[in-house]
């Protein structure tokens, strides 16, 4: 790729990660990760290094480790020890939002059991423990759902070959072993 190529795609993604950012933002992401998100989905390797995340967004290593943190807890993001080395880079995972969706059924059990609490100290009866009633039964209808729903999608990424390439599955699998 020639310099002009080079510039021109750095200024592309460079483009993207702000827009993408700023929608995440709208659903309630706060800024920061959202941006940190962003740069790592953008990313060829779906891995970046603190410092290569804080020159990429202008930003400092602190807002970078705090948007990180934010990321890992949320499960989007993992940190991976490069051997031999004294950094560690952040990875996001071709599959991180089926990933995370899975995850959530730890989530919505924590809420099931707090609504059901709520509807018991304020009765099914009241417009409070109506809504939470409705609610439950919402979280019940998801955390029913989604195991089926995640395995459409999987049926569907594998139709639509959408799986990562192979030279990325290789090196990511060796890592994995390695850990």
């Amino acid at each position: 790729m020639n310099a002009k190529a080079a510039v021109s795609n750095r200024d592309a993604r460079s483009r993207f990660v702000e827009s993408f950012a700023a929608v995440l933002t709208e659903t309630g992401f706060p800024r920061m990760p959202a941006r940190v998100f962003a740069a790592l989905l953008a990313s060829d390797s779906g891995t970046m290094t603190s410092a290569g995340l804080a020159e990429l967004l202008h930003i400092s290593p602190a807002a970078v480790s705090g948007a990180v943190r934010y990321l890992m807890q949320m499960s989007l993001v993992s940190r991976e020890h490069e051997p031999g080395s004294r950094r560690d880079s952040y990875r996001v995972h071709s599959d991180v939002w089926c990933e995370a969706m899975a995850r959530r059924d730890r989530v919505l059990s924590r809420c099931e059991r707090s609504l059901r609490e709520g509807i018991g100290l304020l009765g099914r009866n009241t417009g409070a423990g109506a809504r939470m009633a409705e609610t439950l039964a919402f979280f019940e209808f998801i955390q029913a759902e989604l195991p089926a729903l995640l395995e459409k999608w999987r049926t569907r990424k594998a139709r639509l070959s959408l799986a990562q390439p192979a030279s990325h599955q290789t090196a990511h699998s060796a890592r994995r072993k390695r850990a």
